[in-house]
Parts: C-alpha cells; structure tokens; sequence
C-alpha cells in the first residue's frame, strides 16, 4: 500500500511498513518463520541472509513503528529494557547521563546495578523542572533520558524545552513514550533524538507479547543501531513482530479508550472521600495540566491514587474483581498494581518516598471495559477498605 507523505496518523499506523505479500498477495504480513534464506547464487541473494540479522516481519514492524513516530529508522527488541540497553551502547565509559527521577523501575535497575560498572555515571532530576535539570548537566553529559508521563507519579516533561536543553549542552535527549504512546505524543516532532518504547504495552495492546523499539533520526544513530542489533542480537522474533503489527492497526481506535476511561477513573477517585491524592494529567489539578493539554492528544489510560496506608492499598488490591491484579500496562484490559511492592520494587525505599511512591499507592491501567462496570468494581473495592 503506498502511501502519500501527507497520510494521517490512523492511515499510517494501518499501513506504513507493510505491502501485499509479493507471492500470493495476502494483506497481512506474513509470519516468517525462518532462521536462515536461500541465496540464489555465491554472494547473491533477496535482501535477506540471516533471520538476527534481517528478518521481513521484523522489517515491516520496524518500518511501521519508524512512520508512526516520524523516526529514519526502526530497531526492534526483545524487550523494552533491551531496546534501552542498545540506546546506551551509544555512551562510552566516563559519559554522564541526566534521567527522570521517576523513572521505570527496570530502568533504574539497569542504569544503577548495571552500567555504572562500566564508568558510565547518572543524576536522577524531576525533569519537568527544567532550570533543576540544567543544574544536572556536566561537561561529561551526552544524553538527557526522559520519561513523560512518569512512571507511576505522572509528571510531564515539555519535551520541545527538553530538546533545546540537551541540543544546547551537545547532548541527545531520548524520550521513553511507553506510557503516551505515539497517538498520544511523537517526542520527535518536539525535537527528541531517540523514542524508545516497551511495544509490550500499548503498541501491542493485548497482554500476548513482549518487545521493545528504538526509533532514531540521526544517520550515525541508524548506522551504529543497526550495527548493535545484529551484533548483540537481543532481536524481537517474527510472532512477536506480528503480534505488535497486528496491535498497531487499531492502536487509534484503543487508545480513544483508554483516553475516554483513564479520565473518567480519575475523576471518580478524585471525588472518593478514602482517596488522599489522585495522580493524571487531565485533571485540572495536576501541575503540568496545561502543558499536558499542549503536548499530548489526550491524557492516557494511566492514573495512580494514594490510599494512606499499605492496609488499604492491599483492601482495594485484593477487593478487586474486574481490575486484574498483574503488572505491566497498555492493554485491552485494566490492571490494577502496587507500585512500591511490584514495578518499582527494585527503587531503594527512600528514594520511593522522595517520589512520593507511598506503600498506599495504587496504580491503574484503564482498559476499554465499560466504563461504568469499572467504576462500579473499583468503589465496592473502596467500600471495603
């Protein structure tokens, strides 16, 4: 299917990346299932030698995923966290990277326990306080990493602002857009280097599979990127690829949903007397609402609440019975989660607390259920605490 270059989001994710199968003209990608391709002749074949190298579902995902965050080039992994790992392959030992305070657990466990053994170093900022984020920077910064909407705390970081910080200082900014997704936001039309994203969540969008992707404009990214996925191989495989191809075509229509419900759960909480405090941008009461209505198509399907204490927390966890009590993000369904006990277990306790990652926090992931079963679910559960 070609497209025109002024093809619009929807069109986009529908059909960038993939063409008809050549030999029998199916209409979905296929599924190939190969490690390895015939050639037709000594040093003479179709594109294709080895499935870690190249493979055409990976390809059509990469392409698809590249177009919908208006990146050169796509690089798919096998999870989120490899995908982050490949993005520092890009640093060399002394680098200094400035990060989002609240950000993903995994992430911090890898920046921390990881690469600091390889004299890479990190300052962890509320990046939504730019003038506090500048401070961060030394003459050893290269890459300014954000997330935005964090992770569970949902703070936002004007990432046009962000882009011209790190520009400034001779630094890449890289956008984790896991939790907006590019219908939501596209990091690189504000300026960003690098979006990476955890396809598991939304871009697949059925709790079926796990991946990660790096999405980069500059040429010497692409070539070096392209270079560590084959040489490191931490490759996403072709059901996997398939399955986020398959998300990807209905990814606007979900996440009108998940837009539609995370707003309304947030509003329902809000007004809940056992409710202490309520964390999502679309309210008029979050700090950076403004910026958000700017920046973002829509508030998204995450929202976290605090309870007070880890006995009510547990009450409404264990009280549930729409909202799935499971960690990760992004799909069909709703999940509910502790953040301090599940994804954010692995953040020392204090720095929790600097975050405001209470033992009283829960954290919603808003599916496309109806929105009045989930209410209905979520105040018996209060009901009990």
């Amino acid at each position: 299917m070609k497209l025109t270059s002024r093809a619009r989001f929807s069109t986009i994710c529908l059909h960038a990346g993939q063409e008809p199968d050549p030999s029998t003209g199916a209409i979905i990608t296929p599924i190939y299932q190969t490690s390895t391709y015939v050639q037709e002749a000594l040093g003479r074949h179709k594109g294709f030698e080895y499935a870690r190298t190249q493979n055409p579902t990976r390809l059509a995902l990469e392409r698809n995923l590249a177009a919908m965050e208006s990146g050169k080039a796509g690089f798919a992994f096998a999870s989120g966290m490899a995908a982050i790992g490949a993005i520092a392959t890009l640093l060399k030992a002394g680098d200094h990277v400035v990060v989002s305070d609240n950000t993903y657990g995994g992430t911090f466990r890898l920046f921390d326990k990881v690469l600091t053994r390889y004299q890479l170093s990190f300052s962890y900022v509320d990046t939504a306080d730019l003038a506090a984020t500048e401070r961060a920077f030394t003459p050893a910064t290269k890459m300014l990493f954000v997330e935005t909407p964090t992770n569970p705390i949902m703070r936002i970081t004007d990432l046009r602002a962000a882009a011209e910080l790190a520009h400034r200082h001779h630094a890449r900014l890289v956008v984790d857009n896991t939790f907006a997704s590019p219908f939501i936001q596209r990091p690189i039309e504000h300026g960003a280097d690098l979006v990476t994203h955890s396809t598991t969540k939304y871009l697949n969008g059925h709790s079926d599979s796990v991946g990660g992707i790096v999405v980069a404009v500059r040429d010497d990214d692409i070539e070096w990127l392209g270079f560590v996925q084959n040489a490191e191989g931490a490759i996403l495989g072709p059901m996997d690829s398939w399955l986020v191809l398959r998300g990807t075509k209905t990814l606007p229509l979900r996440m009108q949903q998940h837009n539609a419900n995370g707003l309304a759960l947030a509003e329902f909480v809000a007004k809940h007397p056992k409710v202490k405090q309520v964390y999502y941008p679309g309210l008029p009461t979050h700090p950076h609402y403004e910026l958000a209505r700017r920046q973002m198509n829509g508030f998204g399907g995450m929202l976290a609440f605090d309870l007070g204490s880890l006995a009510a927390a547990r009450t409404v966890l264990n009280g549930v019975k729409l909202h799935a009590l499971a960690e990760s993000l992004g799909g069909v369904e709703t999940l509910i989660s502790h953040p301090a006990t599940m994804t954010h277990a692995s953040v020392p306790a204090d720095r929790r607390a600097a975050l405001g990652i209470t033992d009283g926090l829960v954290r919603i992931s808003a599916g496309i259920e109806d929105i009045e079963d989930l209410k209905e679910d979520l105040a018996q559960a209060l009901d009990l605490s």
